[in-house]
């Protein structure tokens, strides 16, 4: 329910907080600190996002424009914000909507969070590099990448105007941390509909149909269902969330992925195996509206990450896909 911010005194802010991301680190916050010492942040919560706020029970929730009010007004005083929240769909059209959501509401967290001194930790995305011409290096000039949509170039600009406060000489928070997530997937994300993962509508495919259908390849070099991404788990992910917010003096934009690429096909065969079900595949057309926008590999480089002192070791791919697939098995509503 809807909280009054007078009465709140949160030490953790999570925006997004129903959303995919947001929500798997809201709770594994709540497994170790109180709910009066969180908070919850979001848009209207719609009934498919109800489930992803229950697993944190007792965390109080402010609509996301309320929070923005109060934070401003100085009526909150987090430590650190997460701020997952974000408009992801990669077809979203309405720049107008990006813009505010995606890049000024991420401004004005910025700002109160370097006027205050506090720690900011938000999330960017792979969709930034683009069609991965430049490559997938966190250490590359930003202004060398070319957004293939307008989800990802809201996302960059932001990372620009960012890199631009800095090098203005501008106040910056105690700790400014931008991730630039790659293909996540795992427990949470039901409500993203077409741009859930594969894994989960693969799942699905498997369960209604008996089989997976993957896009057929459009580009030279590729073969069907040889698309590669690089697949991270949402709770490997998230661990390094927490590992950087205890660690105040690393500050920097960083790739988040597992710094292995994997085919679809490699992905969907790891979720039969995991079903215990032989695989079977068929290939079908890639939608036209995407084909022009569509990514054939992704794959991060994570070497600033280590050098940063975080310590991370990613799931292997088949070992991940099992513990989604024994959660999805899990979920009677799934």
């Amino acid at each position: 329910m809807p909280t009054s911010a007078l009465k709140l005194q949160p030490r953790f802010v999570v925006t997004g907080a129903a959303g995919f991301i947001g929500s798997r680190l809201l709770e594994s916050l709540a497994k170790h600190h109180p709910a009066s010492s969180l908070l919850a942040v979001d848009h209207p919560v719609p009934p498919a996002k109800g489930q992803n706020l229950a697993v944190a029970p007792g965390v109080p929730f402010l609509n996301h424009h309320e929070f923005l009010q109060a934070l401003e007004k100085n009526e909150l005083q987090p430590e650190i914000i997460f701020h997952m929240g974000a408009c992801s769909s990669t077809t979203e059209s309405n720049w107008s909507y990006l813009e505010e959501n995606n890049l000024v509401y991420s401004q004005r967290i910025w700002t109160w969070c370097a006027t205050h001194q506090r720690q900011y930790i938000y999330a960017s995305s792979a969709a930034t590099y683009g069609d991965g011409d430049q490559g997938f290096d966190d250490e590359s000039p930003l202004v060398q990448l070319k957004p293939l949509n307008l989800y990802g170039k809201s996302k960059h600009d932001f990372d620009l105007w960012v890199e631009a406060q800095i090098a203005a000489g501008q106040k910056q928070p105690r700790q400014c941390v931008g991730l630039k997530f790659f293909n996540v997937f795992g427990p949470g994300e039901s409500h993203k509909g077409r741009m859930a993962s594969m894994v989960f509508h693969g799942f699905h495919q498997i369960h209604q149909q008996g089989f997976v259908r993957l896009f057929q390849s459009h580009k030279d070099g590729y073969v069907d269902g040889g698309q590669l991404r690089d697949f991270i788990y949402v709770n490997d992910l998230v661990d390094v969330i927490l590992a950087l917010a205890d660690r105040p003096t690393v500050s920097g934009l960083f790739n988040l992925g597992t710094g292995k690429a994997h085919s679809f096909r490699e992905l969907i065969e790891a979720l039969f195996a995991a079903l215990g079900r032989e695989a079977k595949i068929e290939y079908i057309p890639m939608p036209e509206d995407l084909r022009g926008k569509y990514q054939y590999f992704t794959e991060a480089t994570m070497k600033k990450l280590a050098r940063a002192g975080v310590p991370y070791s990613p799931t292997p791919l088949a070992a991940s896909v099992a513990d989604y697939t024994r959660w999805l098995n899990a979920q009677p509503s799934q």
